[in-house]
């Protein structure tokens, strides 16, 4: 009888411009990215997602994503690398997600919004629940989901983090223009 290994997961630090983020990869797709703050909550959202989990750090990230990475620090709207990346959620969190990567860059959306362009204008609180259990910060733009009032209103990397994102995709949208 042979013994199933354990899913692997990989952690890899990167360096960006508001701390270090924790890039996490199995079977070279990217299936975290956080800020390394938050690693707590990294773990725990992978471990619901996948059982028996190994833990290792080192190595490489999925090159498409550092790519993406080092230019949209570096100010450039690139091509999201939809395709290094694995989300394992339910069709209703998965159906909010790909709905945050319709959000133009340097735009916003309030979570009614959001909930009114999924078809449902009723299921604010589900969309702001699968908003926070988004588990590829950054490049699946949560933070760009406001309040109603047009307020920064929760994010997992903190509102200053929030703020400096959504200035960065300002500038970088008026550069564009």
């Amino acid at each position: 009888m042979s013994k199933q290994i354990p899913p692997q997961i990989n952690v890899v630090r990167y360096a960006s411009p508001i701390g270090e983020l924790s890039l996490a990869s199995m079977d070279d797709k990217l299936v975290h990215l956080d800020f390394e703050d938050n690693d707590e909550r990294l773990r725990t959202i992978q471990n619901r997602r996948f059982k028996n989990l190994e833990w290792t750090e080192g190595g490489t990230a999925p090159s498409p994503i550092i790519e993406w990475l080092d230019g949209y620090f570096d100010g450039r709207v690139g091509r999201l690398p939809v395709d290094a990346i694995t989300m394992v959620g339910t069709a209703f969190q998965k159906s909010v997600w790909d709905g945050l990567i319709t959000i133009p860059i340097g735009q916003s959306v309030s979570y009614a919004g959001l909930a009114d362009q999924l078809g449902n204008s009723k299921a604010v609180r589900a969309v702001a629940r699968a908003n926070a259990l988004n588990p590829v910060s950054i490049i699946v733009p949560c933070h760009r989901v406001i309040g109603s009032n047009g307020t920064l209103t929760g994010y997992a990397g903190g509102l200053a983090r929030k703020k400096w994102l959504l200035d960065h995709e300002a500038a970088m949208r008026a550069k564009a223009a």
